[in-house]
């Protein structure tokens, strides 16, 4: 997903927040007399009558709204602030004989929730963020946002100061209120799903893209996110369920569709990892018997060799002779103790022999547990197909499925010794032949569509691996 900084430039340029800084005669003017305003007001409310007086308050509010409107940065940075709480020291000075807002309260009670207001407070906030001072920032747009409920600019601006002070808990609250007034960028339903994703808040974070996928379907980045997470989260059954309902709901969604075989993909990537493992630990414990054969018959050749060279010094005792004995004798005594040493490894296997066979009985399910799962990913690629011959997506992720089965074949032709290549590796290379070839109309149909360097590199890799059989003569046979 893309950092929500890099919504910034854009919301300051579309929501014209800045007043721009002028240097004309006019400008430089009237910020001379909001400069003697401003003077007049910092005396006079150090006065103790004339700050016991609303109209102090209120004159002083207006002066500095005046000013944080303005954009006056160098006069006074906190303006805005400074207004807000003049306006409500009036409503709390004025009141009528009833006790209740006098006529300078009502008008600081509007103030207090004006545009203006909201808009001196956004200046503020951007400021302060422009130099850095994130805290601060977060406290002025934070106020705006609170001036007006609805809006959606401030809570994204105070997200993205949040996030910079690494204060997710903040840019999570704000971005929900964004998602709550009716932001419609998906990019930041992503971006809160991060968030949640961070604090472990798997819930949270699915429903988040959950909503900006039901805003834009198309999105490729929220759909991907939610796969991973799902992924990551051990809830593939879950995902799957959910998925294929929407599959049902709109079978001829081709993002989903390819969404789906993804999902296969990457649990059959999964199931292919914990094969992997199990051969490796089947394969160890059926070499035990064998390597102790070996070394058994090792040390009967040692016993020869020993007998031999004692036979030959009886006759002739030459020096030579018998440092070779010694030398025999000595690998002897060593063989023995790795003889031993297997023999223990061999008591071990027989007695989880059990084991073992259990071992390979998981491995054979898991073996059929992934043949399934790819098969699913292959029937859900040729349905994406099936909708729209011309999807890149589709097209790309089946060539990539289809040269990997190639891969896999390939990989059996090279474990075959010199006696079973010379038996069938011709027939078997060419039906890897003709594997990595199914691959290559995939790739060309891609292609036609749109060039990824992704896509470049497994076309190019395809084709000269294509080329390399033709030049050993070998024929591409088609198989299944």
């Amino acid at each position: 997903m893309k950092p929500i900084y890099l919504a910034l430039v854009a919301c300051c340029l579309s929501t014209g927040v800045y007043a721009q800084q002028g240097g004309n005669v006019l400008e430089a003017a009237q910020g001379e007399a909001l400069k003697k305003d401003k003077e007049k007001s910092d005396k006079d409310i150090t006065d103790a009558k004339a700050s016991a007086k609303a109209s102090t308050w209120m004159d002083r509010a207006k002066t500095y709204q005046s000013i944080a409107a303005g954009g006056n940065i160098k006069l006074d940075s906190a303006a805005a602030t400074t207004a807000y709480d003049a306006y409500k020291k009036v409503v709390e000075l004025d009141k009528d004989k009833k006790g209740g807002p006098g006529k300078l309260a009502k008008e600081a009670e509007e103030a207090l929730k004006s545009p203006n207001m909201y808009t001196a407070f956004m200046q503020q906030g951007v400021a302060k963020f422009q130099a850095k001072n994130y805290p601060d920032a977060i406290k002025a747009m934070m106020v705006a946002g609170d001036i007006n409920p609805k809006d959606t600019l401030a809570p994204l601006y105070t997200a993205i100061a949040a996030q910079q002070v690494k204060d997710n808990a903040t840019a999570k609250t704000q971005l929900e209120k964004y998602i709550a007034g009716g932001g419609k960028d998906a990019a930041i339903y992503g971006s809160l799903a991060m968030l949640y994703r961070a604090d472990n808040e798997v819930d949270k974070a699915i429903a988040a893209l959950d909503k900006g996928i039901a805003l834009a379907p198309a999105n490729k980045d929220l759909a991907n996110e939610k796969i991973n997470l799902m992924l990551t989260s051990n809830r593939m059954d879950e995902a799957i369920a959910g998925m294929k309902q929407m599959v049902e709901k709109d079978p001829n969604n081709v993002q989903n569709l390819v969404n789906l075989s993804i999902v296969y993909n990457n649990i059959a990537s999964k199931t292919g990892e914990e094969v992997k493992k199990l051969e490796g630990e089947t394969k160890k414990g059926g070499n035990t018997a064998k390597q102790l054969t070996d070394a058994k018959s090792i040390v009967d050749a040692y016993n020869a060799e020993i007998a031999r060279l004692s036979a030959a010094i009886k006759k002739s005792p030459k020096p030579e002779l018998k440092r070779q004995l010694a030398d025999v004798q000595k690998k002897l005594t060593e063989q023995k103790a790795e003889v031993a040493k297997l023999e223990g490894e061999a008591k071990e296997a027989a007695a989880g022999a059990s084991a073992t066979a259990d071992s390979e009985k998981r491995l054979t399910e898991l073996k059929a547990k992934r043949a399934e799962q790819k098969g699913m990913e292959k029937q859900y690629l040729e349905k994406a197909l099936a909708v729209e011959p011309n999807s890149y997506d589709a097209n790309f992720n089946m060539g990539v499925f289809v040269f990997n089965e190639a891969v896999e074949l390939k990989q059996s032709v090279d474990k075959m010794d010199m006696a079973e290549y010379a038996k069938s590796g011709k027939e078997a290379d060419g039906r890897v032949c003709g594997k990595f070839k199914q691959a290559l109309p995939y790739f060309t149909k891609a292609k036609s569509v749109k060039e990824e360097p992704d896509l470049v590199e497994n076309l190019t890799n395809t084709q000269n691996i294509l080329k390399q059989y033709e030049e050993k003569k070998i024929v591409c046979v088609d198989s299944k």
